[in-house]
């Protein structure tokens, strides 16, 4: 009974507070926009907005990847904040790359929905040279060659970041052609029926390369009837489709094995415009970019490990800010009430906030 009272109480509150909640199922960003736009003008103290959670939002148009969507969405939010003049706190699932980790504290890799590939792949710039991934971590403002997904042509393309997003289990890729590359289970690549993920793609499946690149040619590996059908999947039989592929910069080869091997360091590159650039000579997609202004991720190590010692211990890491500072925050977790509170137990962490 007490619990009860004690739960009526809460609900009265809450049912004056000026809290404000929409759950429309697929709702897209000009619906939010609109919305919040609506309760901004009707209520001029509207402090916060909160989107739970971000992957279960679409951007209203057709774009070329999930991971393209989510980037024009992320990046609609912090419009939106700066038009409304409050923050708006986007939540995020992490990908599964944590889970195969020793350590598991979330790293900004993690919000990505793409890749990576290892520190040799040969990237192949503008004037044709090709260097290993490695070699480019840390620059910008340099040119690679890209697909331009319209033409279906090579075109060069600026990179706005090579960086490295850690140590994580890899998979060998090879191609009937003799092409191998190196790359973590979610690194996307072209296919006939569009960007797949590499833990996605089965032996058989044809891969994109380029054309025009200079290196040994090699005999066509599809026959004309697969060039027809092909014709057929990507254009519906449409005759302008076929002519695209037939005058492209690119041609199929299959895949012959995919095997696990082993953790590496891995890189990635931020393409803008055409998302995607071309690794050991298979045409592969990129990294985007994050768009907020702040990361904040919440770890409990009790989560991944039943037996950890220190049982309901948490960490706020704050990971991103372009502006001020950068720590962690000492939290508790309290497993019966399902939320988090300060720590007062425990000493800050070097760089805590």
């Amino acid at each position: 009974e007490e619990d009860w009272l004690t739960m009526t109480q809460a609900a009265g509150r809450l049912e004056v507070a000026p809290i404000y909640i929409d759950d429309t199922p697929g709702l897209n960003i000009l619906e939010l926009k609109a919305l919040t736009r609506r309760l901004k003008a009707e209520r001029e103290d509207l402090s916060l907005v909160i989107v739970d959670y971000l992957q279960l939002m679409v951007s209203g148009r057709r774009v070329e990847t999930r991971q393209q969507e989510i980037s024009e969405i992320s990046r609609s939010l912090k419009e939106l904040a700066r038009e409304l003049k409050v923050p708006v706190l986007a939540l995020s699932q992490l990908n599964r790359a944590v889970e195969n980790r020793a350590d598991h504290r979330p790293q900004l890799s993690d919000l990505r929905e793409s890749g990576c590939l290892t520190g040799e792949t040969l990237i192949v710039l503008e004037d044709g040279r090709n260097i290993p991934i490695s070699e480019l971590e840390g620059k910008a403002n340099f040119r690679v060659l890209a697909l331009n997904p319209e033409t279906l042509k090579l075109e060069p393309m600026p990179v706005s970041r090579a960086f490295s997003t850690g140590v994580k289990p890899v998979f060998k890729l090879k191609t009937r052609l003799g092409r191998e590359i190196r790359a973590t289970g979610n690194h996307q690549f072209l296919t006939i029926h569009g960007w797949k993920r590499l833990d996605e793609l089965q032996v058989g499946d044809y891969l994109a390369l380029p054309r025009l690149l200079p290196v040994i040619r090699k005999e066509q590996t599809m026959t004309d009837a697969e060039l027809a059908l092909l014709g057929h999947l990507i254009g519906d039989g449409c005759k302008s489709s076929v002519a695209v592929l037939a005058e492209s910069d690119i041609y199929w080869d299959r895949i012959v094995s995919i095997e696990s091997d082993g953790e590496e360091r891995v890189y990635d590159l931020t393409v803008p415009g055409h998302h995607n650039f071309i690794a050991n000579n298979i045409i592969v997609h990129n990294s985007l970019e994050q768009d907020a202004d702040l990361v904040a991720f919440i770890h409990r190590e009790d989560y991944y490990d039943e037996k950890f010692q220190d049982q309901g211990d948490a960490e706020l890491i704050i990971k991103k800010q372009r502006n001020g500072p950068l720590g962690v925050v000492k939290l508790k977790f309290l497993k019966r009430q399902m939320r988090f509170i300060s720590d007062p137990t425990r000493k800050a962490m070097p760089g805590a906030l």
